[in-house]
Order: structure tokens, then C-alpha cells, then sequence
């Protein structure tokens, strides 16, 4: 498979101030990668150096086949940017911002135009292309911005919390104009994101920082095993059975539970596989427990993120 990004051992610093420390990852063509992690963790450096705007203080990274420290220039002519404010003259219309930015991207008068109506209709702002930017909610900001982003025809974009501020439903239209355009143009995308909703719903892949360095990174199901191998079903019973504390202290039985979270008439079991799934109701069953309800649950990729950041933070302070 093409890789559109690759980063090996990337560290940087300010200073004294150790940004990224051996940071190793890439992004395959096609695919949305998130780079998730709380503030200072990384990841505005790690797209900065990407981007060529400085030079890593160690490591090697190519990013669609240039060297960001000698084609800087080449790559940010090839890939779209979306900052997470939008970069737009407030005083010029739509289709004026798309034609300026159009220019400064080096395309034709005739590419501009055809490109400019395509993107109008795309992120559905045709209706509003003749008005000016500084009249728009921010929701339309951020699609034109992204109509901006993607006037070139990048093979990759960059975007920074593409969602930030704005309202639910705005928020929605986004994240499905991200995923279309994604699909209709081929392009790669690394997405920066405070929002793990939305990271779950777009990324194919994720990487989880802290303090400059990769914590944890997969897709999601590779991810959920990473902190939680078992699988977790949620039992509802209809009634609590009088011997139900004793079953629970009883049956983490090897092989088939590895945990049990009890709350009234609901039971969080933590299971080996799903091949035992038919094993542990039949005892439940069995041992009196009146069941209601099965249903497997899948932990959220919040879940994920929380265990992987406490794991090493409790790492590091118990260090």
C-alpha cells in the first residue's frame, strides 16, 4: 500500500523543551489518520514539521515523497490546510476567496472558475456565493474554508479540529462533507482533534500522544484489545436474584470471565471471547438469574483514550 506520510524517531525541541521524543508513524494513501492527545502533547508540532514550516531536531520524515526540511514548498502546493480558524477574507464573497486562494495555488483562470462552481455546489453554498464571507455563520465559514482546503485537488490534507465551535448540527454537516469528499477525491487526510466522537467516526486509523511521543496507535478494534483483550456484554435481569452477590464472587472463571461489574439489575461482564458467550448465560441460567436482556457492547474509543492516557500518567508518576 502507498504511504503519503512517514515519520520515523521524530523529535523536536524548543529549547530545553523536549516537544516530540521519538515519535514513529504513517499515514497510507486513501485513508483518515487522527492524531489525538491533550494540549502540549504534540500534535501542532508534528503537522508543522510535516508541512516544512521548521526543521525536526532529529529523526526523518517523507511526506508524498519529499523531505519537508528541502520541499517544503512542494508539499504545501500538493496538500490542503484547514486551521482551526478558518482563513478567510471576511470582506470578499465566497466565489472572490475561492478565486484568490485559486491563484495563489498557481491554477488557471478556466481551472478556477470550473473548480470554484464545483466546490460551491459540493459544500452547498451556491446559494450564498455572492455574498460576502463576513455575513456567514460559522458553520459556513468552515465549508468554505474546506472548499478552500481542497481547491488544488490535494492528495492531502491537513485538518485542525475541523469541528471546533460549532453547533451539533453544523458540526454533522462537517464531519459528512469531510468523509464525502474524502471518498470523491481520493485524498489522504490527518485530522487534529480534541473531539474523540468525531475521531471515531471519521479516522481508519488513529495515533494517541502524550508529551511528544506515540502512547498508543491502530484502528479502533486494535485499539480496543490493546486495553481491554476480553469482550464486555451488558446483562439486564428482570429481577435481582437473592444469591447474586455470591455468584459474582464466585464465577470469574478461568477461561470464561475476567471481570464482572454489577449494578442493581445490570451486569457488565468482561468475557475471554465470544465463543463463551452461550457458556456464561446458560450458568447464569442455571444458578437462578432471570435474564432479560444480552446485548455485547464495544467500549468507545473515549474509553480507549482515557485508559491509555492514565496508564502512562500513573506510569510516569509512579516512576
Amino acid at each position: 500500500m502507498e504511504t503519503v506520510i512517514d515519520v520515523k524517531n521524530l523529535c523536536h525541541k524548543y529549547g530545553d523543551q523536549q516537544a516530540l521524543n521519538g515519535l514513529t508513524f504513517h499515514v497510507n494513501h486513501g485513508e483518515v489518520f487522527g492524531l489525538l492527545g491533550p494540549n502540549g502533547a504534540g500534535k501542532t508540532t508534528t503537522v508543522r514539521l510535516l508541512n516544512g514550516l521548521f526543521e525536526a531536531t532529529s529523526g526523518s520524515l517523507q511526506v508524498l515523497g519529499f523531505n519537508p526540511s528541502d520541499d517544503g514548498e512542494k508539499i504545501r502546493k500538493a496538500a490542503g490546510v484547514l486551521t482551526e480558524t478558518p482563513a478567510l477574507y471576511e470582506r470578499l464573497t465566497a466565489r472572490q476567496n475561492l478565486k484568490f486562494f485559486g491563484t495563489l495555488a498557481g491554477l488557471s483562470e478556466p481551472d478556477i472558475r470550473l473548480r470554484t462552481d464545483e466546490l460551491l455546489e459540493l459544500f452547498g453554498l451556491q446559494d450564498r456565493a455572492d455574498d460576502r464571507t463576513g455575513t456567514y455563520s460559522k458553520g459556513m465559514k468552515q465549508r468554505l474554508a474546506l472548499a478552500r482546503a481542497w481547491l488544488n485537488h490535494p492528495k492531502l490534507l491537513f485538518l485542525d479540529e475541523p469541528t471546533s465551535g460549532l453547533d451539533p448540527e453544523a458540526a454533522v454537516q462537517v464531519r459528512e462533507l469531510i468523509a464525502d469528499v474524502r471518498q470523491q477525491e481520493g485524498a489522504s487526510v490527518l485530522i487534529c482533534t480534541h473531539n474523540l466522537d468525531e475521531a471515531q467516526r471519521l479516522c481508519d486509523r488513529l495515533l494517541i500522544m502524550r508529551e511528544g511521543a506515540d502512547r498508543a496507535q491502530g484502528t479502533l478494534a486494535e485499539l480496543r484489545r490493546l486495553v481491554s483483550p476480553g469482550m464486555w456484554l451488558e446483562v439486564e435481569l428482570l429481577q435481582q436474584p437473592v444469591n447474586m452477590n455470591d455468584w459474582l464472587n464466585s464465577n470469574h472463571t478461568p477461561g470464561l470471565l475476567r471481570s464482572i461489574q454489577a449494578e442493581e439489575k445490570l451486569l457488565r461482564l468482561e468475557v475471554e471471547s465470544e465463543d463463551v458467550i452461550p457458556t456464561v448465560i446458560a450458568q447464569m441460567i442455571q444458578a437462578g438469574f432471570l435474564v432479560k436482556r444480552v446485548q455485547p457492547q464495544e467500549i468507545s474509543l473515549e474509553e480507549v483514550y482515557l485508559q491509555v492516557q492514565n496508564f502512562h500518567h500513573h506510569e510516569n508518576t509512579s516512576g
